[in-house]
């Protein structure tokens, strides 16, 4: 058997095990340093003394040593601060009251809570927890669609996916070698372009069939402008100037991510301290999952280097490349092969083995295709939510039907998500066909090419 057939058992390996359940990332350094030891064999060598331990240390100590993976922690803490700081209750009502004219207003409001929040966390089952505890029984109890109701809360708490501080394009910067400052740049019209898309959405089917989005009552419609002022400039005022300072410090250069995240960190914890929700208890929690989630992400960091170092001396990625390249396609179908396969793979997988294992296979056919990096990290980051929304494995879905009511059913929620999965392939077929969409904003700020 030759070196890259066996890549290519080695990466088949990979997929069964992770299939059936055991740890992504300990998996990826079983696997590595196993086939590694055959890749690097030396009859006269001790067992110890093997290239693949100096690879495993030396991945460990890069990994470690990686600057812009110390804005993931620290973009981790500021959004489980704010999640814990009660400022979610306070920034629904007064979003709500705001907008009680508008047709569809609860689920406006709620799509709007979700893009602001989704800036300050990033976390897609916090964010859907949170809002399907707090909107989704006021969208039922005004007499909404549970379908309605359910494709809203799903698909607006994916929306942290995307739009910056996203820990996902954090990530893929990590692995594409990309500014992670360029990448919040593209990122940050998409995504709010596509909340826009979800907001017109809901308006258009509230005038169109006003049962399945009752406006509101009188008595909670009829507010005097003074009030409404007053609950914005507590709820919603506070959250967006700390985020706006933290993404605008970005992007234009005031600082580096991972300075901007240290000032977002701290913020949060003056903005908890201020709606008198920082306590001791939450604290520790915050900083036992923050500890948790990023500890995560440098062990399948660790655990894909080391793969993708074994797999590549083997000859594997060159095969995959040779295979691909010998298909003769062109860029749209090589785009749509590649997406479709992400798509695939975000069933049973998490966005952070996707981008840390599988699309780095990608990466080095981009320049063949003429596909510009930045453009397929957005289109990435698009195609993830699709995975987060579309039935069986709807992430989303199972997250809200955890804490809905027992007459809420799954299959309600899946053909609720149906929708806004459409509206998310339309933006992607926008951006493709339109790029600029995605490059006008880095090229504008940074004067790229």
């Amino acid at each position: 058997m030759s070196d890259p057939v066996i890549a290519l058992v080695m990466l088949g390996i990979l997929v069964f095990t992770i299939m059936i359940g055991y740890p992504v990332a300990f998996t990826l350094m079983a696997l590595g340093v196993g086939f590694g030891y055959y890749a690097y064999f030396q009859p006269d060598q001790a067992f110890f003394d093997s290239r693949v331990f100096y690879l495993l240390t030396q991945n460990t100590f890069t990994v470690l040593n990686n600057d812009v993976l110390v804005a993931v922690p620290l973009f981790l803490f500021m959004g489980y601060m704010v999640e814990r700081s009660n400022i979610l209750d306070a920034l629904f009502g007064a979003v709500q009251v705001a907008l009680r004219r508008i047709p569809g207003s609860l689920a406006v409001a709620t799509l709007i809570t979700c893009a602001l929040f989704a800036t300050a966390t990033g976390i897609v089952g916090a964010v859907v927890t949170l809002m399907g505890l707090l909107a989704f029984p006021q969208m039922l109890k005004a007499g909404y669609d549970v379908r309605l109701a359910s494709g809203v809360v799903c698909a607006g708490g994916c929306l942290g996916i995307m739009i910056p501080p996203s820990i996902l394009l954090i990530v893929y910067a990590a692995m594409a070698g990309l500014s992670v400052v360029q990448l919040y740049a593209a990122a940050l019209f998409p995504g709010f372009v596509l909340a826009g898309m979800y907001i017109v959405f809901v308006v258009g089917l509230a005038i169109l069939k006003p049962e399945l989005a009752p406006p509101l009552p009188k008595d909670k419609s009829n507010v005097p402008a003074g009030q409404v002022f007053v609950l914005l400039a507590k709820s919603f005022v506070p959250l967006a100037v700390l985020i706006m300072c933290v993404l605008g410090a970005i992007m234009f250069g005031l600082a580096t991510p991972t300075e901007a995240a240290s000032v977002g960190a701290l913020g949060a914890i003056l903005l908890a301290a201020a709606y008198r929700a920082l306590t001791w208890g939450r604290l520790q929690e915050t900083v036992y999952l923050t500890a948790r989630t990023s500890a995560m992400v440098c062990f399948l960091f660790v655990g894909s280097a080391t793969f993708a170092g074994v797999f590549s001396y083997l000859g594997g990625e060159g095969i995959i490349k040779e295979f691909v390249l010998g298909l003769q396609l062109n860029p749209v179908t090589f785009l749509i092969a590649s997406q479709l396969i992400i798509f695939v793979l975000g069933w049973p997988l998490e966005w952070t083995e996707i981008i840390i294992i599988f699309v780095p296979i990608f990466l080095p056919l981009l320049p063949h295709f003429h596909v510009d990096p930045i453009l397929f990290g957005i289109l990435v980051a698009l195609n993830l939510q699709t995975a987060f929304l579309s039935p069986p494995m709807a992430m989303a879905a199972y997250y809200l039907k955890g804490i809905a009511p027992p007459h809420v059913l799954l299959t309600q929620i899946f053909w609720g998500c149906l929708p806004f999965v459409f509206i998310i392939v339309v933006s992607m077929i926008f951006m493709y066909v339109w790029p600029d969409i995605v490059l006008w904003m880095p090229r504008w700020i940074y004067e790229t090419d």
